[in-house]
């Protein structure tokens, strides 16, 4: 990774093996963890239903839906887990396909980022390289989030390129929609079933997809946003991403399983999701803190990267980002 401090210039050897140890109970736990909340998100609902539980449910099932994609992205990097199948299958099966993801997908999208972070062949530049925007402009992409709008074009969009080419014979966009996106039906089917075993099968509905295509949305991009845009600069290694300190509210329902230590995960991309507190810690301890690029909050985040001015961007296109966890992230 260009222009990165060695680790072992930051933190002592007793401190890199500490936060570098990954953690198959842990790995295991953390994917536990997220499904054991959206099930009892759905629970509430299910047996107070109105219009309080319900929407706490879709917050809380959409953040966690954040938290399948950031514990993949783990696995993506072979930290989520320290036995290499039950990464791989954890972050597979319990995480990226349930979400509509691929974890090898995402990883070959991925990695290039860590190397040519801020660069112009970034491939995650697309996403912020452009902020910052107009409050009005912040405004309108929020709202395509949480009503849906960005959800279901990128819903849209990767259903029909998994369908394949028009020209192409039955046999072939069959088979090319089974090796692109048949896992992640399935995945669907399984929720889909369960909820109709239980008697409740509108709720596949009502707890998965709505919050997959709208809090969800909505998270994400705020979590994309805090993490690298209007950042310091592409050389500056402590610059070159965003942490996030932020508070109970803020870790339950936008940054769930440490993901708001971006700049640390940047710093040493193999340190596990788990252990990102721990390292932000000795990192402090050892007289780094002052250069770490950090803001206080989401809502202080947001005010820093936008500014005053006429709505100038609408109706303009711009390139989208081609990976599973950005995968058209920035909506048009």
């Amino acid at each position: 990774m260009r222009n990165s401090p060695a680790a072992r210039t930051l933190l002592t050897a007793p401190q890199l093996d500490l936060v570098r140890a990954s953690s198959d109970v842990r790995g295991v736990w953390l994917v536990a963890h997220a499904w054991l909340v959206i099930g009892g998100a759905g629970a509430l609902f299910s047996y107070f239903p109105n219009i309080a539980t319900y929407l706490l449910a879709v917050m809380l099932i959409g953040s966690r839906q954040l938290g399948l994609l950031i514990l993949m992205h783990d696995g993506a990097h072979g930290v989520l887990c320290r036995t290499a199948w039950l990464n791989r299958a954890l972050s597979q099966f319990a995480c990226a396909f349930p979400t509509l993801s691929d974890t090898d997908v995402y990883r070959r999208y991925h990695l290039p980022h860590h190397v040519r972070t801020q660069r112009e062949d970034d491939p995650d530049l697309v996403l912020t390289g452009h902020y910052p925007i107009t409050r009005a402009s912040l405004r309108r992409k929020l709202w395509r989030d949480i009503s849906g709008q960005t959800g279901v074009s990128q819903r849209k969009a990767q259903f029909l390129q998994a369908c394949g080419n028009s020209a192409w014979s039955l046999t072939k966009r069959v088979a090319h929609y089974r090796r692109e996106f048949g896992a992640q039906t399935a995945a669907q089917l399984v929720l889909a079933l369960a909820c109709f075993a239980a008697g409740q099968g509108w709720l596949y509905l009502a707890l998965w997809v709505v919050p997959l295509l709208t809090w969800q949305q909505l998270v994400l991009r705020v979590r994309n946003i805090a993490e690298h845009a209007v950042v310091r600069a592409a050389e500056d290694p402590f610059g070159n991403a965003r942490t996030t300190l932020v508070n109970l509210v803020e870790r339950i329902f936008v940054a769930p399983y440490w993901v708001n230590y971006h700049l640390e995960h940047h710093l040493m991309m193999w340190v596990p999701c788990y252990r990102l507190a721990t390292l932000r810690r000795f990192l402090d301890e050892n007289g780094h803190s002052a250069k770490i690029e950090t803001e206080r909050g989401y809502l202080a985040v947001l005010r820093k990267v936008t500014i005053d001015g006429p709505e100038s961007d609408r109706g303009t296109s711009r390139k989208r980002a081609s990976g599973t966890f950005a995968s058209g992230f920035e909506p048009r």
